[in-house]
């Protein structure tokens, strides 16, 4: 990593959707932009509409944002922890999305491979998650919904270029539950991304001093 150059961190949240009229993902990327510089990066947050075509198009928004590290955060509401998401799968459902418009086609991306992995090592990252008192799991399912699309769409943005430094694009989706009273609070929900951004830019910069 160059001397004195500050990596660019992006994370996103979700919109609302049907079902789901305030999304505390959208909530809790705007509260990580507003901290600034957390051990000296720079954040930006993309607040997304829910929608099947914001997926699909998101390698090419990455594109033009250039991020060293991209956090996607989304809501599971029927968990009771957070999780990281290890595979994003080329497969999706038949809900339709807040524009009442349903997937394109069965699989994301035909002829591609049936599945994706992140960028960034989960191990690190759910240990910084439990270390910060909130519960917390790897996870093998990120459903069929547009959490999964948007996955598949950065996963697949990481692995085919790398930084402009010539390390590795870090890219993750962790899935948070509905606020709750006591260990996932919403106040305790915030700490722990912030934990997980701590974690990012340590494997951020752990890969800058390998090149």
């Amino acid at each position: 990593m160059p001397l004195g150059r500050t990596p660019r961190l992006l994370v996103t949240g979700f919109g609302r959707f049907p079902g789901m009229p305030a999304n505390p993902s959208a909530v809790l990327a705007r509260r990580l932009a507003r901290s600034h510089r957390i051990l000296g990066a720079r954040i930006e947050a993309r607040v997304l509409p829910t929608r099947w075509d914001e997926a699909a198009a998101f390698a090419a928004t990455l594109d033009r944002l250039a991020p060293d590290i991209v956090l996607m955060l989304g809501v599971a509401a029927r968990r009771h922890h957070v999780s990281i998401e290890c595979v994003a799968r080329n497969a999706t459902g038949v809900f339709p999305d807040v524009a009442g418009r349903r997937p394109a086609s069965r699989p994301l991306e035909p002829g591609a491979p049936a599945q994706r992995a992140p960028s960034a090592t989960p191990a690190t990252l759910l240990a910084a998650l439990r270390g910060a008192g909130v519960p917390a799991r790897l996870s093998r399912e990120a459903g069929r919904y547009v959490c999964n699309a948007l996955a598949w769409s950065g996963y697949g943005w990481a692995r085919s270029g790398s930084r402009t430094d010539g390390g590795p694009r870090l890219v993750v989706f962790v899935h948070i539950p509905l606020p709750r009273p006591g260990a996932l609070s919403q106040a305790r929900l915030t700490r722990a991304t912030e934990a997980l951004l701590r974690a990012l830019l340590a494997q951020y910069r752990q890969s800058g001093r390998s090149l």
